[in-house]
């Protein structure tokens, strides 16, 4: 009989001991399923509300920004100088575009050349030329204050200032921080 109340004591504290190991187990589970949690909520809204990121689609910006490279870009960021590469939409679409003159500057395209305060732009990555499109943009047009104007690097296939005009900063979405290649070419 004592070696029965023995067994049945062995049991017990066997049973108890599996019971502690699985409690800990879950406990440790529902931690690290917690701490997941928090990594993706802060992952979320550091890409929600300080950086943004898309999938350019078009050749516009090439070579700097191929057809589907990812951009990530900096929201806070909305001093922009020449050569800033920022995130403006048209018709509900993001673009990135190139700063070629802000608030003050005096823009005029003739002889397939791009003039910034009456002076000839030689812009190192850009191998096309840069025309005037037929639209109601009129050139020479002086930026306005708190404006910038913007072409593609592409200039024979870019939708850019020439068509729609100087974009208000307070418009723009941010300038471009990393470029990730997805695509090799």
């Amino acid at each position: 009989m004592q070696e029965t109340i023995k067994e049945n004591s062995i049991q017990s504290a066997a049973d108890k001991e599996r019971g502690d190991v699985t409690k800990g187990i879950m406990y440790e589970l529902l931690i690290l399923a917690i701490k997941i949690v928090a990594i993706i909520v802060v992952f979320v809204g550091i890409f929600t509300f300080i950086f943004g990121i898309f999938r350019t689609a078009d050749l516009s910006m090439h070579p700097a920004i191929r057809d589907g490279d990812l951009v990530i870009f900096y929201r806070f960021d909305k001093k922009y100088v020449a050569s800033d590469t920022i995130i403006v939409t048209y018709n509900g679409e993001k673009q990135a575009r190139r700063v070629v003159a802000i608030e003050g500057d005096t823009v005029d395209v003739k002889n397939g050349q791009l003039f910034v305060n009456n002076s000839v732009q030689m812009e190192r990555e850009i191998h096309e030329k840069t025309d005037r499109y037929e639209t109601d943009v009129d050139f020479p047009l002086t930026v306005g204050p708190g404006e910038v104007f913007v072409l593609g690097d592409g200039r024979e296939h870019s939708t850019d200032s020439r068509v729609y005009g100087c974009v208000p900063v307070k418009k723009t979405l941010g300038k471009v921080t990393i470029i990730i290649r997805t695509r090799r070419t």
